[in-house]
């Protein structure tokens, strides 16, 4: 709607539409496909002829839309600019879902709906008001977004909830014991129990459980973030045992290989710290630091 002389390139990627979550209406089509026909057929009631590209980037949303070319006349701006505005108003008023059905979308042939975009009235004061403003009752997104992935918790809150998980697992059956040969001296490292996600919550107080559900993935999304010390997978809490992960130099690059053996331990190993036996590697062999001497 800037000038007729506009062309634009869009990457369509998450699911929204002019004023919100985008609503699927078509079941036959996977969410992606009737996304790309939704951006696609803006452009075709904008005027344009669409073209749809692919491009060569590491990622699943890569087809993207091109509009180089108008579909019609500049002298019949003004009336395909009343065309956009209906369909807009038509969008929000969720009037389109209706539509769409009644004209069935084609992605080859999208000039139909356009007409029918253009049929339905709409009373002479919402024209106005959605020339003007474009759409009434749009909210942008706040300026500062807020990041509720538990990495702005309180690092003693955080703390807190790790050891209580910990000593649960360690404690939730008698002690499971594993080998661990350091020099030839075998002793044990007590594994400790798995335990489901709701098993877990079922033993947090009701202030840590409210909290941690105003971030995204709650719970959950802790415990993987101190992947040092948890392993969650398929729904159950591990404590994790360094000794069967694989050694990282076996799968890097050369160059990364020299880098990772000059690095710097940066973090306390909270297995050195906390487990009643200690971490189950030697220094030498731990990713992190047994004692702050080993701090750099």
């Amino acid at each position: 709607r800037s000038s007729y002389s506009c062309c634009y390139f869009v990457l369509p990627c998450c699911f929204f539409d002019f004023h919100g979550k985008y609503s699927r209406r078509q079941s036959k089509k996977t969410q992606y496909r009737e996304y790309l026909d939704f951006v696609a057929q803006v452009g075709f009631v904008c005027g344009f002829h669409v073209e749809e590209d692919c491009l060569r980037i590491p990622s699943t949303k890569r087809v993207c839309f091109i509009g180089q070319n108008r579909t019609y006349p500049p002298a019949e701006c003004a009336l395909i600019d009343k065309q956009i505005t209906q369909y807009i108003n038509n969008r929000q008023s969720c009037a389109v879902g209706m539509c769409e059905r009644r004209v069935g979308f084609n992605h080859k042939d999208h000039s139909h709906g356009v007409c029918k975009a253009a049929d339905s009235k709409l009373p002479e004061n919402e024209t106005k008001t959605a020339a003007t403003i474009w759409m009434s009752g749009f909210q942008p997104r706040e300026k500062v977004q807020q990041v509720r992935n538990c990495a702005l918790l309180p690092r003693d809150f955080v703390d807190d909830v790790v050891l209580n998980v910990a000593n649960l697992l360690l404690n939730a059956t008698p002690q499971k014991s594993c080998s661990n040969v350091h020099g030839g001296n075998t002793n044990t490292w007590n594994q400790g129990e798995s335990l489901s996600l709701k098993e877990v919550a079922e033993h947090l107080n009701k202030e840590t459980l409210k909290r941690l559900k105003s971030e995204y993935g709650g719970l959950q999304t802790l415990l993987k973030n101190n992947h040092q010390v948890f392993e969650v997978l398929n729904g159950r809490v591990h404590i994790r045992d360094w000794r069967k992960e694989k050694p990282s130099w076996k799968t890097k690059p050369e160059v990364k290989r020299r880098l990772s053996a000059e690095a710097f331990k940066t973090r306390l190993c909270w297995f050195f710290i906390h487990h009643p036996d200690g971490c189950s590697l030697p220094s030498e062999s731990c990713p992190y630091a047994h004692g702050t001497e080993e701090l750099r």
